[in-house]
């Protein structure tokens, strides 16, 4: 595979046949990688997509002696399916501000309506009640997690937790949360 790798950066047809060849020992595997971030596989197609190309523009800076081939390009693929995952909030975080604007500038008024404010203080106190119900270092976990919007690796740092043990946690508190929540609706 490193061999392969070390072929790619002339661009010339040998390159292309080992890009080929790269792809059809990789890519079932990586796709894989990108399926897991994104969460869907159409994004994770296009992932993979974006990821090979950079695989091809970058190869010459590739160092077998600092990782194996398959972890260098694992770590490129993770890259690029983060990557896309953040232009994806930040067009939907886009989008819904000119939503915002707009509903801003026909809607009379510009205090909260009666019915808004009820609601949103019952899933306040729904919430409040549902979060009681974890464990201890469970909320604080949720509760870091999602009101300091910090990453799982952030977390397991600050906490000097494993990784594994914050990712589990997570999960299963925000599973609980939303059995709980369920139960208010």
């Amino acid at each position: 595979m490193i061999a392969l790798i070390d072929r790619l950066p002339p661009h010339g047809a040998d390159a292309q046949a080992a890009l080929r060849e790269l792809y059809d020992l990789t890519s079932s595997k990586l796709y894989g990688v990108a399926l897991r971030v994104v969460g869907n596989r159409g994004w994770a197609e296009d992932v993979l997509q974006e990821a090979y190309l950079n695989i091809w523009r970058i190869a010459g800076d590739y160092r077998a002696s600092l990782s194996p081939p398959m972890a260098w390009m694992g770590v490129v693929v993770r890259s690029r399916a983060l990557d896309f995952l953040r232009r994806r909030a930040s067009q939907r975080a886009d989008q819904g501000q000119e939503l915002d604007d707009f509903v801003s500038e026909t809607v009379a008024g510009d205090g909260p309506n009666p019915l808004d404010t009820t609601q949103a203080s019952e899933q306040a106190w729904a919430l409040h009640e549902c979060l009681r119900q974890l464990e201890a270092r469970q909320r604080e976990v949720v509760s870091l997690a999602y009101l300091r919007d910090l990453s799982h690796s952030e977390l397991a740092h600050q906490l000097k937790l494993p990784l594994g043990t914050v990712k589990t946690w997570i999960r299963r508190g925000l599973d609980q949360l939303r059995g709980c929540m369920a139960r208010f609706a």
